[in-house]
């Protein structure tokens, strides 16, 4: 009777759980707030995240870096808690884009805050998949096929998106300086 085929051993990831949760925790919370997760649910769903880390981690086969299994791992989970928070819908808060920001001077601290509002209201504008490829690819540096194969899209879908979510933010910005201009004369 012929042996059965028995299945490839996958490599070892390079790094343990352990050691992907101190070192990513910090990108994963930014990326899952500029995602649009609320501050109040950004700590429960970075969990749901690392928990989904747990489960797959051998899994992970290194084809990509940590950073692009993490940050498409962010990008789902996201998107499921977004659209539970539309059945819930309670109003967000623009939040600063790492867990326990250290104390800073006051002035430099409110301009900071106001341009992190911005941007995230910007960023709250666009369409949840544009926003994903503007967030990986501008705000967390991964290159566009990095993000692609983070997003399970395409590449000429995700430089499709990149183009038409720079786009859409340019306009949303010129349509807000318009509306301050104009309340503001």
């Amino acid at each position: 009777m012929p042996l059965a085929a028995q299945p490839e051993p996958r490599p070892a990831p390079a790094l343990g759980f352990e050691e992907i949760y101190e070192s990513y925790f910090e990108f994963v919370w930014r990326s899952l707030r500029r995602m649009g997760v609320p501050e109040r649910l950004v700590d429960d769903v970075a969990h749901d995240v690392f928990l989904v880390v747990h489960r797959r981690l051998p899994e992970f086969e290194n084809r990509s870096s940590v950073r692009t299994w993490l940050f498409g791992i962010a990008w789902r989970v996201a998107s499921l808690h977004r659209a539970r928070e539309k059945r819930h819908s309670l109003p967000d808060a623009v939040v600063d884009d790492t867990p326990d920001s250290e104390h800073r001077r006051p002035d430099a601290e409110a301009m900071r805050h106001q341009a992190k509002e911005l941007v995230q209201q910007l960023l709250d504008e666009l369409d949840p998949a544009r926003r994903a490829i503007l967030v990986a690819v501008e705000i967390e540096e991964l290159s566009v096929p990095e993000a692609a194969e983070a997003l399970v899209v395409p590449l000429n879908t995700a430089y499709s998106r990149l183009r038409l979510a720079r786009r859409d933010f340019e306009q949303a910005l010129r349509r807000m300086a318009a509306n301050r201009r104009v309340r503001h004369p």
